[in-house]
């Protein structure tokens, strides 16, 4: 029978060790702190006596805990040797690198992963998650962890599938406080969420072809601004902020948009396009 081990049991360990159950998997789980394994004990899991144990009942564990710091205290004292860590953990990329430096120490193969989709996501059609690490573990692997998501292999290096995960995380991150900003307009000006989630809708779909759009321009460093000129979304951003201040809300997460748009304007870019925006973003050497 396959098996696999679940090191922590928040939301999205539980929705992996669930997935595994309904896959046929023979399933250990372990948690800090007890009482979230109960659904999973009455479904057939094993309840391991530690996070040791957990790794050493099956070949291959699955890491579900809040960073890699919190895998060193969960595994600091646990036989590796032999064994497969995929830690599917969120954090950034060198501290995916040291993680896989330490597995590798003591005896361990280790993927990284980043999960793109939440929970409820797990086990579904359409959910993905990127992985790095040994393509030849990837390869062994790759059938248990499928069961999860469709994995997007993103190459050797351990901290790749943790920046591409945290690449998403930004464009996840603003684009889902940006709703929260619009929301609280409309609500102060009488409107509810529901009012404006049809144009939400429609903002969001569009904003792929904005992507696709702008990435060539952007590899090959194509300012130019005919059809979307800094100075002209920079204006559309004061008028964004104004809104926002002359209804009463928070504009501080405007205001540092429209600060970035006015530096572009500032340093001569007005008539160039947006993409000139990526250089005044960049690190000092590359900007």
């Amino acid at each position: 029978m396959n098996q696999v081990s679940i090191i922590g049991l928040g939301p999205m360990g539980r929705a992996m060790a669930s997935a595994y159950l309904d896959a046929g998997y023979a399933v250990t789980v372990w948690n800090r702190s007890p009482g979230k394994d109960a659904a999973l004990l009455a479904r057939g899991a094993r309840r391991a006596g530690s996070a040791a144990e957990a790794v050493a009942a099956s070949r291959l564990s699955i890491v579900s805990l809040i960073d890699v710091d919190a895998v060193y205290t969960a595994l600091g004292e646990a036989d590796l040797d032999g064994r497969v860590l995929a830690n599917l953990s969120s954090d950034v990329p060198e501290k995916a690198r040291a993680a896989a430096e330490w597995a590798r120490g003591r005896g361990a193969s280790y993927l990284t992963g980043g999960v793109n989709v939440p929970p409820t996501g797990i086990g579904q059609e359409g959910a993905s998650i990127f992985i790095s690490g040994p393509a030849e573990v990837y390869e062994e692997q790759r059938a248990a962890l499928d069961v999860l998501a469709a994995t997007d292999y993103r190459g050797a290096d351990p901290g790749h599938a943790q920046l591409y995960y945290q690449l998403n995380m930004i464009m996840f991150w603003t684009a889902y406080t940006g709703w929260y900003q619009a929301v609280a307009v409309a609500r102060a000006n009488g409107l509810t969420a529901a009012d404006i989630l049809p144009y939400a809708g429609y903002t969001a779909d569009s904003m792929r072809g904005f992507y696709e759009g702008s990435a060539p321009l952007a590899d090959a460093d194509d300012h130019d601004g005919t059809h979307a000129r800094l100075a002209m979304c920079a204006a559309s951003l004061e008028h964004v902020l104004h809104t926002a201040a002359d209804s009463g809300v928070d504009t501080g997460i405007l205001a540092a948009h429209a600060e970035l748009y006015r530096r572009g304007v500032d340093a001569g870019f007005g008539a160039d396009g947006t993409a000139r925006l990526i250089g005044l973003l960049g690190a000092p050497e590359t900007a």
